[in-house]
């Protein structure tokens, strides 16, 4: 790749990653899209590419408070995640990879075959939900169905947590952003990066 063609892919990579952060688009694809047609290039840039280019704009605007955001989220999340113990809550998104910015949320994956007990435990719990939803998508032909609770934390943080089937619980996915496995962290996990290097990032290298 000569020098022109690589420095027009970076403007592409962050033009969508501006129109994402700053949420005109909500998805890749559409981002890519428009910043393609916006330098006229005949070329998509990678999901990854994208991404890293998101992280940096999130670092050059938000500064140290996204450090500081970054921990504080962790913390909220493995209060969560305490809540749900018995049902091996996961930290997954931005908040587990470390690549939070303004608008990020807290996202916790349990499993359980009925939503409605999770629904019930976090009531208890006093945690307050906004809403909750049946999402079902369609990944290599096969329908998957997942239920969603959206809940807004003392802070004013905000937390979805994905409930899924549990005979969907060994499955291993792909990340469609960065293109590797989501491991997430369980409590354990969380608690020990939390006492040892609260702002450990997991993305690849």
């Amino acid at each position: 790749m000569n020098t022109n063609s690589a420095s027009l892919r970076e403007k592409v990579a962050r033009e969508a990653a501006n129109l994402l952060y700053t949420g005109i688009e909500k998805e890749f694809k559409q981002a890519k899209l428009k910043a393609s047609k916006t330098f006229g290039a005949h070329f998509l840039p990678t999901n990854l590419e994208v991404a890293l280019e998101i992280d940096r704009l999130a670092e050059e605007r938000e500064g140290s408070a996204r450090q500081e955001r970054l921990v504080k989220m962790r913390q909220d999340a493995l209060k969560l995640m305490d809540i749900l113990k018995e049902h091996s809550p996961l930290l997954v998104g931005s908040v587990w990879r470390g690549t939070i910015h303004y608008a990020s949320d807290i996202d916790i994956a349990v499993c359980h075959d009925e939503s409605a007990e999770i629904v019930s435990i976090l009531k208890r719990s006093g945690v307050r939900i906004i809403q909750t939803e049946r999402v079902t998508v369609t990944k290599k032909g096969k329908r998957r169905g997942s239920f969603h609770i959206y809940v807004e934390l003392p802070d004013r943080e905000k937390a979805e947590i994905k409930v899924v089937h549990s005979s969907d619980a060994s499955r291993k996915e792909k990340c469609e952003i960065y293109g590797d496995q989501i491991r997430g962290l369980n409590i354990k996990k969380l608690e020990k990066m939390l006492r040892e290097n609260p702002l450990q990032r997991f993305v690849p290298s």
